[in-house]
């Protein structure tokens, strides 16, 4: 593949070295298991786990005879990830055989596609440090996965498991577009949110399902490519920072001692927090591709493209600018919203009960992801639903809790259930608003503490403790806005 620079140097992301400021040129081969029930030539289940060699059909073990037979549903996959990419659709696509040998890889060969992907160029916008950078996607090929090695089980032996021999990946192709280890991250980030709306991958990085070969190299800035080196296999987003990280510091640092770097394969060791070498880097000819004689080229028409097209969702993009624009909420909020598709959909459900946007956001944000995330839970897990957060949200709008009374109420639906109205009214957690039950309780507590409000009086900051005094003994039922105003005319501070 030629490699094209299509980014200006971009000074904040310049890393120093001993002879200057140095460039990171990052590009991305990410691997995106096809969301499918079965393989991508074979009827044998995709799922994941299972027992060792249970989802393995005779196409899959390469027995003598048996042939390939395209999965239509993988390709629609493929074809949708395309679109949601904005990328070019390539109504003829043209299977190739990838030679290698390996354990895992029972056939010999895997089956790929090379010249000719089923999808070519396509962007992908990422926001880092507030600026917009547009990354470009080179191409997504369909392939099937390998096997999996496994060495850790007897002393003296490997074991082979083919369960993945045969699943559907989507490879995505990034071009050389990024330049730090955040932007990749915010790559790889928008990238799987993307996939999970369209429904074509599930994007679990532990279970495997996404992986991530970061092509890592440095230059001075604006001059030729470097050297690349591959880091193999990254399955998690903060070891690829890591790796990018020390990958790119190991280069600068050998150059400048008068070395080279050598185009090779390596593996990040998170525990050692280094990438260390696996084997020198193959070519394309390497692999001596060749069109797969058992699969005629994938042909489909432009109706068969447009139909997929039409069952689009609303993508993130998308959504997030609708949601600034018709609810007014600020950009980071947008942005925290349709990180995970069900987020945003929790922020409509909310709205659609008649709750205030902008509230909405804050609470859903802050309080109920929080909690959420801290179970280990999910929105559709969570005891507390949208309706029910909503009711919350609209009786602190409406002044019949405070915002203390609110997190306590929230505490009981999530534990106990129940309808947050009905809550406040059995348990008398309604907010006291009645400004001459509050007088009361500030005047109580006013004469009971002359040395306090004489110090008041001299540093007006130390009304806040009168607030406090009052709100510990009216149980937080006390209108903090009220107790506050009246606390400052009583002790006839501003």
């Amino acid at each position: 593949m030629t490699l094209i620079d299509t980014r200006t140097p971009n000074q904040k992301s310049f890393v120093p070295g001993a002879t200057g400021d140095w460039e990171i040129v990052i590009g991305m081969e990410v691997h995106a298991q096809v969301s499918s029930n079965s393989k991508l030539f074979s009827g044998a289940s995709a799922e994941y786990g299972g027992e060792p060699n249970d989802h393995v059909s005779l196409v899959d073990a390469a027995m003598p005879g048996m042939l390939p037979v395209i999965n239509k549903f993988c390709v629609e996959q493929a074809v949708r990830t395309g679109l949601g990419l904005k990328a070019a659709i390539n109504n003829v696509s043209v299977f190739d055989r990838k030679n290698y040998f390996y354990p895992d890889l029972p056939q010999g060969y895997q089956i790929s596609q090379f010249k000719q992907p089923v999808v070519g160029e396509g962007i992908i916008l990422i926001e880092v440090d507030g600026e917009e950078i547009e990354i470009g996607v080179e191409r997504i090929h369909l392939e099937q996965d390998a096997g999996k090695s496994l060495h850790d089980q007897h002393p003296n032996m490997s074991f082979v498991d083919l369960n993945r021999s045969g699943v559907a990946l989507m490879e995505i192709v990034s071009k050389p577009d990024l330049r730090s280890a955040d932007e990749a991250k915010a790559y790889i980030t928008k990238l799987r949110t993307i996939l999970r709306y369209l429904g074509t991958c599930d994007g679990n990085m532990d279970e495997g399902s996404m992986r991530a070969d970061v092509n890592v190299s440095v230059r001075k800035p604006g001059g030729d490519f470097g050297t690349r080196c591959e880091i193999k296999n990254v399955n998690s987003i903060r070891f690829m920072g890591q790796a990018i990280d020390y990958e790119a510091r190991r280069q600068i640092d050998l150059i400048e001692d008068g070395g080279k770097v050598d185009q090779e394969t390596r593996l990040f060791d998170a525990r050692a927090g280094k990438t260390r070498s696996m084997r020198s880097k193959e070519e394309a000819h390497d692999y001596r591709y060749f069109p797969d004689p058992d699969l005629l080229p994938l042909e489909f028409d432009d109706e068969f493209v447009e139909t997929i097209r039409l069952s689009l969702p609303e993508l993130p993009d998308d959504k997030r600018h609708r949601l600034i624009e018709a609810f007014g909420i600020t950009p980071y909020d947008a942005s925290v919203l349709v990180a995970e598709r069900e987020r945003a959909d929790e922020f409509e459900k909310m709205i659609a009960e008649g709750a205030d946007a902008k509230a909405c956001a804050n609470w859903l944000i802050n309080e109920h992801l929080g909690r959420v995330n801290k179970e280990g839970l999910t929105l559709a897990t969570a005891p507390v639903d949208a309706k029910a957060n909503a009711a919350i949200v609209k009786m602190i709008a409406k002044g019949d809790i405070s915002g203390k009374i609110a997190k306590d109420l929230y505490e009981i639906v999530w534990s106990e259930g129940g309808d947050p109205e009905k809550i406040v009214e059995e348990r008398g957690m309604k907010q006291v608003t009645d400004t001459g039950a509050i007088e009361a309780i500030v005047d109580e507590i006013i004469a009971a503490n002359p040395d306090k409000v004489a110090q008041a009086r001299e540093k007006p900051t130390l009304a806040g403790w009168f607030v406090g005094q009052v709100m510990k003994a009216s149980q937080g039922k006390a209108n903090p806005q009220a107790v506050n105003a009246l606390v400052k005319s009583k002790l006839g501070v501003e």
